[in-house]
């Protein structure tokens, strides 16, 4: 079954076309693959680590190397390419991350490993953007996009334990690449039900509807707040020794800290349309930014653990709100399509700018830079809503 042309829109839950929850949950499904990687960073790259695959400096080019390489894919396939023939692109894309996937399982070279990850992370990101075409058509993409977060994060979960467990004890960081790589292929399956052909959204040029103050400000808004998290996230172990907590307990934090994860992407779908996202955006960003500055005044344990729990829980529960707030400033919808490049942007940047600021083995800077980060994302929505009362004072 494919989407209808975009005559014929659905006057239900789509603005154009009418998937079945079979095929919605399916491009979901090959969009959380594309992020998988996300939460299994620690896992894998830790583990190249480990093994002396790589340096420090170098495990941080290979995270960030993909972290932009999935936004850059992500852009790309949903601004630049229609989308038709997506069970074709799907398949495609799965063997090509699969690929890279098993290239990644046998380089023996830092450059050769950073290739196979920027290649990867392209894939990913067109990958991503199967599920953000089809989550822009829906008119609840608020919710849909809660339910995409919340299944990719559960996949997170449910992958970083069987590969901690199991795979990587087994057979080392390459055993870790080869089951994501096979995660790649079994999708395939699923690639066979996603819609076909995606129904074109009424809308004029794809660049136009973002170069606008609007769409500019709501996606800044977005690439701010997660610098905060992807600042704070790449130096949790650093911070944690500095305050002296061993990496073992750092590592049980990052592990419950995708859990919940997990609960805020579920409860934000849950009550996603009964709070305003001004204020939604407005009381996380005061969160985190509160979060961070307990980070940087040297915490003990009870209040590292808690803050671990809190960032894992605002980070997934912002993102319906963060979606709302791209289709206000574009009804169009072509900036929604672009908030996981900001966020994907903001998660690779803010390790790279925070670490100018680090003196010796002193990390306090990168919760205090995190907290400006999200400070400013509060500010930008600001900025939002007065620009927005200008373009409507009613």
């Amino acid at each position: 079954m494919t989407i209808t042309d975009a005559g014929h829109v659905d006057s239900g839950d789509w603005l154009v076309g009418n998937p079945t929850s079979l095929q919605l949950a399916s491009a979901l499904w090959i969009g959380s693959v594309g992020l998988l990687i996300l939460g299994l960073q620690p896992v894998l790259l830790g583990a190249l680590y480990t093994e002396g695959h790589v340096t420090g400096d170098e495990l941080a080019l290979v995270a960030t190397a993909e972290m932009i390489a999935i936004a850059i894919g992500s852009g790309v396939v949903a601004m630049l390419l229609p989308a038709r023939n997506m069970r074709r692109k799907s398949a495609v894309l799965l063997v090509l991350l699969a690929l890279a996937n098993f290239w990644t399982a046998y380089a023996i070279t830092p450059n050769s490993l950073i290739a196979a990850r920027t290649l990867a992370g392209l894939a990913e990101g067109g990958l991503v953007a199967v599920a953000t075409e089809l989550i822009a058509r829906s008119r609840r993409a608020e919710r849909v996009g809660g339910y995409f977060v919340t299944l990719q994060t559960l996949a997170q979960c449910a992958l970083a334990l069987l590969l901690a467990l199991y795979a990587v004890p087994a057979a080392g960081s390459s055993g870790g690449f080869v089951v994501l790589g096979i995660v790649c292929l079994i999708s395939l399956v699923v690639a066979r039900i996603v819609p076909d052909d995606y129904a074109d959204l009424p809308k004029e040029e794809h660049f136009a509807n973002v170069l606008t103050v609007p769409a500019i400000t709501a996606l800044l808004s977005v690439f701010c707040y997660f610098m905060f998290f992807g600042a704070v996230w790449a130096f949790l172990e650093p911070l944690g020794a500095e305050f002296g907590i061993d990496g073992r307990t750092v590592g049980l934090m990052v592990s419950a800290s995708l859990a919940a994860q997990v609960m805020g992407a579920m409860t934000a779908t849950a009550f996603e349309a009964r709070i305003d996202y001004r204020l939604a955006i407005t009381v996380i960003g005061a969160v985190a930014a509160l979060s961070s500055a307990l980070l940087a005044s040297g915490p003990g344990l009870s209040v590292f653990w808690a803050v671990t729990l809190v960032m894992g829980f605002i980070l997934l529960f912002i993102v319906p709100y963060q979606i709302r707030m791209a289709i206000t400033a574009d009804e169009t919808r072509t900036a929604v399509l672009l908030v996981p490049a900001a966020q994907l942007f903001g998660l690779a940047i803010g390790p790279i700018a925070a670490s100018l600021l680090i003196d010796g083995e002193n990390f306090r800077p990168v919760p205090e830079f995190a907290a400006g980060s999200a400070l400013a994302s509060v500010a930008l929505l600001g900025v939002f809503v007065l620009v927005g009362r200008r373009r409507d004072p009613a």
